[in-house]
């Protein structure tokens, strides 16, 4: 493994409990950064791995602006800076045809995925650019992209973040403060547990490398993008889908 030098950088990502953002979680500590985990999970919190056990946790919500203000304020009375943002939290939702979508359940998706990363943003930017630095790394999906069948609020709030990671990035090319964002193609976590057995298998069936991707390996793509190496691309959004991708 590659040591990508996060050295001294305080790192918040969410969703950061379990599965693909436990791996980037892991990543950054291994990368020399003061690891945040922000989840909505306390008791996932409180069951992190020997390898985490010196990130501070938070109990937050994404979706509900006022926990992510408070999640952000005791960061920064915690550790002074916050330089990294992952966005990762985020739920796959129902699978089901558009007519047969349920409405709470389309709202619960985009509170979660897009207004989540909405919110973070919005709480967290402010204190990047008055710092005049920081890395801001989105989660989407190369459904995103493609648009998975029986998956519409899943694929349109990636696509979302897609557009808000560009628009963000343009909004702060006068400072050092890069936003990007990765499309992986499936990667087996624990968000396969809400999804049906034929979904599962459709997804397999897209991806031309044959397997599903690995946490570790969407990790070391997020921690170049949360680095200072990281610095002529912004608005930019990064493929990992086994040779899924086309554009």
């Amino acid at each position: 493994m590659n040591r990508i030098d996060l050295e001294g950088r305080v790192a918040v990502v969410t969703g950061g409990a379990s599965g693909l953002g436990l791996a980037i979680a892991e990543r950054m500590v291994q990368s020399g950064a003061h690891c945040v985990i922000w989840d909505h999970d306390g008791e996932a919190l409180e069951a992190l791995p020997p390898t985490l056990a010196r990130a501070t946790t938070i109990k937050a919500d994404v979706s509900d602006l006022t926990s992510v203000e408070e999640a952000a304020q005791s960061t920064l009375d915690r550790h002074g800076s916050i330089d990294i943002l992952i966005n990762n939290a985020g739920i796959t939702g129902a699978t089901a045809k558009v007519w047969d979508y349920p409405v709470d359940e389309w709202a619960r998706v985009l509170a979660i995925n897009l207004n989540g990363t909405f919110y973070c943003a919005r709480a967290i930017v402010p204190h990047m650019r008055a710092k005049g630095y920081g890395r801001i790394v989105n989660i989407a999906s190369v459904a995103g992209k493609d648009g998975n069948p029986n998956a519409s609020g899943y694929s349109a709030s990636k696509a979302a973040i897609i557009a808000l990671t560009k628009s963000l990035g343009k909004e702060l090319v006068d400072l050092d403060i890069r936003v990007n964002c990765v499309t992986p193609a499936a990667v087996r976590t624990p968000l396969f547990d809400q999804l049906p057995q034929q979904h599962v298998d459709f997804m397999l069936s897209k991806i031309p490398l044959g397997r599903f991707g690995l946490p570790e390996e969407i990790a070391s793509l997020v921690a170049w993008l949360s680095s200072a190496e990281c610095s002529f691309s912004t608005g930019a959004v990064f493929d990992l889908s086994g040779g899924r991708s086309t554009y």
